[in-house]
């Protein structure tokens, strides 16, 4: 597949098979994330590979839909807010490249935002100074939802003088 095709068919899995996922597999893909783009190469991404204990004190609604593997995904906080708020848009393009790798050899992933509540603050044993920017099923699809629909980017380019 090409980049376009993969980015174009990545989906949110909702729905995991009970295959595992080789932890080699995951760290190769963890590995594509690093290059991502990041202001003054601060790096600023930490992975939580979260266990099953971990998994049943965070209580997820879904249990992560059943996937096989969770991880947690942080973002350290900069020297100035400025710095911080750059560590974080890199941490995402981080997880995005990750989520883009897996998905190329049929992994996907869903990703929750439960991290960044205080209670599952704890539970992660996550410091101060980390933004938790998301706790994330990992796993083969039982299913592959449609897409839904987009606005249309002609519709969000603004041309100025």
């Amino acid at each position: 597949m090409s980049i376009i095709e993969i980015i174009n068919s990545r989906r949110t899995i909702k729905k995991f098979k009970s295959d595992p996922v080789n932890m080699e597999q995951i760290s190769k893909w963890l590995e594509a994330g690093t290059m991502a783009p990041n202001h003054k190469m601060t790096e600023p991404w930490e992975v939580y590979v979260v266990g099953p204990e971990t998994r049943e004190k965070l209580n997820h609604k879904a249990n992560f839909f059943n996937a096989p593997v969770v991880l947690a995904i942080l973002s350290k906080h900069g020297a100035t807010q400025i710095e911080t708020e750059e560590n974080v848009i890199a941490t995402a393009c981080f997880v995005q490249n990750f989520n883009l790798a897996a998905w190329e050899e049929g992994v996907g992933t869903f990703w929750s935002s439960m991290g960044g509540a205080q209670k599952n603050r704890e539970i992660l044993g996550v410091q101060d100074g980390y933004d938790v920017i998301g706790v994330f099923g990992v796993g083969y699809p039982e299913e592959i939802s449609e897409p839904k629909e987009r606005t249309p980017i002609q519709d969000k380019i603004q041309h100025l003088s």
